[in-house]
């Protein structure tokens, strides 16, 4: 029994950090990297650089520049453009740092894994909130943002104490995944083509162009 909690745990831990990395990495790695400091959790050996003192500062650093960012209209569109270099990578290797004291072979398969988690998150992410950027008023990217803030945090926390119930809820939150990117980037395909036709009829007309007869 105590053999099948601590793999579930290890599973659940290396598929949280994954998903949460795609959605806000800073975030995820100050919580980890706080936890570990205090003596809260104990980290895997893989991770145990997170709870660095320097590791804390710099995703403390970035976690608060992502609040604001995150929360304007436009800026947080390409705030998680940037970010798609950022988040897939980080998630695949938090992935693979959280199973570093199995093997070589369990590395490899938690970077696969987790970059493609970290990928459908953080695409969830970002479609989710070219739809919201419709709208112009900045109350629903802060409701969103802030939404994110806590379920990264939440789902952490779960994936730490309830680790079974945490891999049940990712498994919906695949399925929701599955049936939601077709049409968020469906909508993201017309909001930019309505963009590009928007800028396009501004383009300013030059109606002298053969000059004046003479």
């Amino acid at each position: 029994m105590e053999q099948y909690q601590h793999v579930s745990q290890l599973i659940a831990l290396t598929m949280g950090v994954a998903w949460a990395s795609g959605i806000n990495l800073y975030a995820a790695m100050l919580m980890l990297g706080l936890m570990g400091a205090t003596g809260n959790i104990e980290l895997p050996s893989g991770l145990t650089v997170l709870s660095d003192p320097m590791v804390i500062g710099a995703a403390g650093l970035m976690y608060c520049v992502e609040f604001f960012a995150d929360k304007t209209p436009g800026v947080d569109t390409a705030w998680d453009a940037l970010h798609t270099f950022i988040r897939l990578p980080a998630g695949a290797a938090l992935a693979a740092g959280a199973v570093a004291d199995v093997g070589p072979a369990a590395q490899l398969a938690a970077a696969v894994i987790g970059g493609g988690l970290a990928a459908a998150s953080h695409a969830t992410k970002a479609g989710t909130r070219v739809a919201i950027n419709t709208s112009p008023e900045p109350f629903t990217n802060w409701a969103a943002s802030i939404s994110e803030d806590f379920m990264v945090i939440a789902g952490l926390w779960a994936a730490l104490n309830h680790p079974v119930l945490f891999l049940g809820l990712l498994v919906l939150f695949m399925f929701m995944v599955a049936w939601l990117l077709p049409r968020l980037w469906r909508f993201a395909k017309r909001v930019f083509a309505a963009i590009g036709r928007f800028f396009g009829s501004r383009k300013p007309q030059n109606a002298d162009l053969g000059g004046a007869p003479g």
